[in-house]
């Protein structure tokens, strides 16, 4: 039990590359511990791990199948968020989401924890294991529909409007799975739009002292109403374009290039000589919240060369 539980974390691992900087852990979060490829050599590594704490109590190949198996789950977990994860590294870069949870799921946790505290109460039978699991792949296949709904959603929409050759995507988002937020996206520009696929009616608006979460809920609307934004990645006005153009591909921006999937044109800021263009990724907005993991590229004055910048977000992890 410990050495699954052990293992089942040892992905995050990847967390120690905060100590170099920010972007770069974004950069390479989910990569190699979270790959498919590797699973066996992490799992070898692990399992020697716990033999060695044991005493050589148990030999390694006592832990190595639940070692396997803890890897696997957190694998199989983040895979199902908005980040993507490198399933094939090192082999391949390439990232892979399927968005049917966010990353803070109280009901996906729920059902886990449920199932492990009826274990407590019955640790010889794995009957409330069994039934929590199928619970789980019941919920996977709830946000599924979800999911393919959002879809239709902006399938929808960008017929509706032109749209010729967008794609289509569909984020799952805080609070509640009914909570998605579609992008539609087409040219440099995307189409956004939050949306609650269970309301009929738009929410009242949230109090000026109403709480965080309040606010967060009352900016998903009912699909009928659905508040469509436009996004540009180098600024809607042509006076914004060329100066956005030329900061987002400079050489100090190419990790925020690497990392953004969703890349917009946030604002630029003017202080004296020092010119800030900013950006932000629209996977990581929210409802009445700062965006998390907005980055720039900062000069004083042409003469200046750019260097990157990070603004502060809502959570202490930006």
């Amino acid at each position: 039990m410990a050495a699954g539980f052990t293992a089942a974390a040892f992905p995050d691992c990847d967390f120690a590359l905060r100590l170099v900087d920010t972007l770069t852990y974004l950069d390479w979060h989910q990569g190699i511990t979270h790959s498919l490829v590797l699973i066996p050599a992490w799992a070898w590594l692990l399992a020697h791990l716990f033999s060695w704490v044991t005493r050589r109590r148990y030999r390694w190949r006592a832990f190595f199948g639940a070692a396997f198996l803890g890897i696997a789950i957190h694998i199989a977990g983040d895979a199902l968020t908005a980040y993507g994860t490198m399933l094939f590294a090192p082999l391949s870069t390439q990232r892979f989401s399927l968005p049917l949870a966010f990353v803070i799921d109280p009901y996906f946790t729920g059902i886990i924890a449920g199932g492990l505290a009826a274990v407590m109460f019955r640790p010889q039978g794995r009957q409330p294991a069994v039934i929590a699991l199928i619970v789980l792949a019941g919920y996977a296949g709830f946000q599924g529909a979800l999911h393919h709904r959002a879809i239709g959603v902006g399938t929808a929409y960008a017929a509706t409007h032109g749209l010729a050759g967008a794609e289509i995507h569909a984020l799952a988002q805080p609070l509640t799975p009914f909570n998605r937020k579609i992008i539609v996206s087409h040219a440099d520009g995307y189409h956004e739009a939050r949306v609650n696929l269970w309301r009929i009616r738009p929410p009242p608006p949230p109090a000026p002292q109403a709480g965080a979460l309040r606010k967060i809920a009352a900016g998903y609307q009912p699909v009928s109403t659905a508040d469509w934004k436009r996004h540009s990645r180098f600024g809607e006005t042509l006076s914004h374009a060329p100066l956005a153009r030329e900061a987002w591909n400079q050489e100090a921006f190419a990790g925020f290039r690497r990392f953004a999937v969703f890349p917009a044109f946030d604002h630029i800021e003017v202080s004296g000589s020092r010119v800030c263009v900013w950006f932000v990724d629209l996977r990581f907005t929210l409802p009445a919240l700062p965006p998390s993991f907005r980055y720039g590229v900062c000069r004083n004055g042409p003469p200046d060369g750019w260097r990157l910048a990070q603004m502060r977000g809502t959570f202490w992890i930006d």
